[in-house]
């Protein structure tokens, strides 16, 4: 892949000077390879001071639970560094304003059992229809199926804590707490359990890093047929690592954990954010965390209770994914208190002991019982174990209405469409009424749910739809509605950006950081001999390529670039980043994980910035030793 980075020093050393390289060479710059810090939304930032918490410099470890011993460590460090509380109380939950349109899980949640790799050993069943496993010695794989079977069943109100949790276009980020008319987790009556899957095509990675287990999360989502964002919406992947194994390195002593849950766009994810056709993919990395014995909970309520920390760590990350399903864009902490900062309703009562206020328990479901723990509620401003169901239904008979989310839609001007939303109510025989708010220009909804018309103007809508029966009760879901430009409306087919293959030799129109526009031979060009060569130093240096065009309203616009990665970087953390970004709004992210041999073509879709002048960026960084190039070549914003 190119020449070496040597190579690519030796030319910026005759552009720049050899100061640098001097101040390199006495010392002044020295130190391993660090990894970038992320660009990601705030939502996906670190969360965690202490140093002794799982998610410590491991920022997609959201609601990760910590092993006992590390969990007495962040006590200790906590206790020893003042607070900085609000006035609603350091535990204080508030809403992150949504991460792509979703806090919550407003629907009815939908849970697959991802048992991922070939040491899970040969399979069978129960009687109870469960999948078993001969490489299981503890027995986790049929216990895990008959908890989320029963979850929601035999009156059990320990899940019912979730539905005081909210989305929504109603709920105010910064909320703590959900006004009447927002999009509530409903009650999840009669269980979550939507699928089992063995992957057995390969041994699980002895430790799969965040990355592997977010593709595997994607590559399940497609087994089961969710190819759709609709799909995905309500739909959570828990991703069963095999005994013996070490998924993310769980047993690091010095940051020992449990289980973590997150999302694939997570940009800070160990090997970063995994691109899913599918939309948005919540997923879980459930370790085989019986291997860890009391530091994970085995004992922690029953005797011998093999099994009563792998049930409270599933259900500690599905609680957080029902009210956080793409962190940190739900319901978390940030008060600013050393304890509780940064963490999610069920970080908040980790490992209280049984007997105590907010401590683990026994919940009796329709299909066995289970040890839980309490989760973290604003309403009652404590750690629940039980909880009356609110937002979603009561416990005095009132119905539930769930909308199912059709997921995030695209049209265009002058095509007509037709977009049939349904829901469901808990009481039978009922029907419902729908109506919406948001619909684009030339849209309408009936009252059966079908959204139908002509678009008549660009743009994006936030979408939100209304099921009411007979009793008064309502659900809602909410979409965004992405309408581009037609060729009706005239639109004059074009190509936007200037100096687009950079063959001019300078930059403008483009603004761009010293030698970024090269024709040099250590990287070749896509076409022509010019190119935009960012980074490429093998030591800490930033690299910018920017440039403005205004998009005629009406018009449906895309934009494209050739790109090349060359690195002398190895494994699969991504040290050496270049983000592409739309207004500030990133399109992507690429890093020397992606590095290969020759150009790729990428292509976003700008049509929601038409009527709009839009400034494209790309920013690469490099950490402090060995080089990545990132080269960039035959640019274009076309109009359609």
């Amino acid at each position: 892949m190119g020449s070496p980075h040597t190579t690519r020093l030796a030319r910026r050393a005759a552009l720049t000077g050899a100061v640098s390289l001097a101040v390199a060479a006495a010392g002044l710059i020295a130190g391993p390879a660090q990894a970038v810090a992320p660009s990601a939304p705030a939502a996906q930032q670190a969360q965690s001071a202490d140093p002794f918490s799982p998610s410590y410099q491991h920022a997609y470890r959201h609601g990760a639970v910590p092993t006992l011993q590390q969990h007495d460590k962040m006590t200790g460090w906590a206790t020893s560094h003042a607070a900085t509380t609000a006035a609603t109380g350091p535990e204080t939950l508030s809403y992150g304003g949504g991460v792509d349109g979703i806090g919550v899980q407003s629907g009815h949640s939908k849970v697959y059992l991802v048992f991922y790799g070939s040491q899970w050993g040969t399979q069978g069943a129960d009687a109870n229809g469960n999948a078993t496993f001969s490489g299981d010695p503890s027995g986790v794989a049929p216990v895990t199926q008959q908890m989320f079977k029963g979850i929601g069943t035999n009156n059990e109100l320990w899940s019912a804590d979730l539905t005081q949790w909210c989305d929504g276009p109603n709920v105010a980020t910064g909320a703590t707490s959900c006004p009447s008319n927002a999009n509530f987790i409903p009650y999840q009556a009669g269980g979550v359990l939507s699928g089992v899957w063995y992957d057995n095509a390969a041994a699980s990675p002895s430790a799969a890093t965040g990355n592997q287990l977010a593709q595997e999360g994607i590559k399940a989502a497609g087994h089961f047929g969710n190819t759709t964002a609709a799909a995905n919406r309500d739909a959570y992947y828990i991703v069963l690592s095999p005994h013996g194994t070490d998924p993310d390195g769980y047993q690091d002593p010095n940051t020992g954990y449990c289980a973590w849950h997150d999302w694939n766009g997570d940009t800070t994810l160990n090997g970063g954010a995994a691109t899913s056709n599918y939309g948005d993919i919540a997923f879980s990395n459930q370790p085989y965390n019986v291997d860890q014995g009391a530091g994970c909970g085995v004992g922690f309520v029953n005797s011998p209770g093999t099994l009563d920390g792998y049930t409270m760590t599933l259900g500690h990350e599905w609680h957080e994914m029902m009210s956080d399903q793409n962190p940190a864009g739900g319901w978390t902490n940030h008060t600013g208190d050393a304890t509780y900062n940064g963490q999610e309703n069920s970080d908040e009562c980790a490992w209280l002991k049984p007997g105590t206020t907010g401590g683990a328990a026994n919940v009796a479901f329709g299909t066995g019982t289970f040890a839980e723990q309490a989760s973290w509620s604003n309403d009652t401003n404590a750690c629940s174990i039980s909880h009356p169901i609110v937002g979603g239904g009561s416990t005095g008979g009132g119905n539930t209405v769930t909308v199912s989310a059709p997921g995030n839609q695209n049209g265009t001007v002058g095509t007509a469409v037709s977009l049939q939303v349904s829901g469901s109510d808990s009481a039978s025989g009922q029907t419902l009424s729908y109506s919406a708010t948001g619909l684009p220009a030339g849209l309408s909804i009936s009252s059966t749910g079908l959204i139908t018309g002509t678009p008549t103007t660009a743009g994006t809508s936030t979408v939100t739809v209304t099921a009411k029966d007979a009793t008064g009760a309502t659900g809602s879901t909410t979409f965004t509605f992405t309408v581009a430009g037609g060729g009706s409306t005239g639109c004059t087919p074009a190509q936007l950006l200037g100096n687009a293959g950079f063959e001019t030799g300078s930059a403008a129109p483009w603004t761009a950081s010293s030698g970024v526009i090269d024709n040099g031979t250590s990287e070749a060009a896509h076409s022509g001999s010019w190119k935009a060569y960012l980074d490429g130093y093998g030591s800490t240096h930033t690299d910018t390529l920017s440039q403005s065009v205004t998009i005629p309203a009406g018009c449906k616009a895309t934009f494209s670039f050739w790109l090349h990665i060359d690195t002398a970087e190895t494994g699969s953390t991504a040290y050496d980043k270049l983000g592409v970004t739309a207004n500030g709004t990133t399109l992507a992210t690429y890093s020397n994980v992606n590095a290969a041999t020759g150009y790729v073509q990428k292509s976003f879709d700008l049509s929601a910035y038409a009527g709009k002048t839009v400034t494209l960026k790309f920013t690469g960084t490099e950490d402090s030793s060995l080089q990545t190039s990132f080269v960039i070549d035959d640019t274009a914003v076309t109009t359609s």
